[in-house]
């Protein structure tokens, strides 16, 4: 379950990298904007500001899963790195999984992001979570 845990967390990451790109370095091309559904160049142009800025916070959340990924896996079990590990996995999966709920709760057609959004990080909490409940 360890592994999966980690998988998934790893996943998480990678999409909310893409995310990240999306939202700090592509947030004006039309196929951006439109996945995003703005409905035009202005609008995007008028939001590129706060994209940017929430593109950001994809990448340090992130960063932090991938860091605790690599804590847990290096570190030996029970040893203050997997704590550290966990922690940060818990921590930066947990607050992914709380912004998509926060996402499907803004409208129905955002449920489907939502979703694709929320399931990687919430099947790292949930078998994180088993993983260490049951070592």
């Amino acid at each position: 379950m360890i592994l999966a845990s980690l998988l998934f967390a790893f996943l998480a990451a990678a999409l909310h990298v893409y995310i990240f790109t999306m939202e700090s370095f592509t947030w004006t091309r039309p196929a951006t904007w439109k996945r995003f559904g703005l409905a035009s160049q202005a609008d995007a142009e008028t939001t590129k500001p706060l994209a940017y800025n929430q593109g950001f916070y994809n990448l340090f959340l992130a960063i932090g899963a991938v860091t605790g990924v690599g804590f847990v896996a290096l570190g030996a079990g029970g040893s203050a790195q997997q704590v550290v590990g966990w922690t940060l996995v818990f921590s930066c999966c947990g607050s992914m999984l709380l912004a998509a709920v926060v996402l499907a709760l803004s409208g129905r057609k955002y449920l489907r992001p939502a979703v694709l959004q929320g399931t990687t990080p919430l099947l790292a909490v949930v078998l994180g979570v088993l993983a260490v409940t049951a070592g």
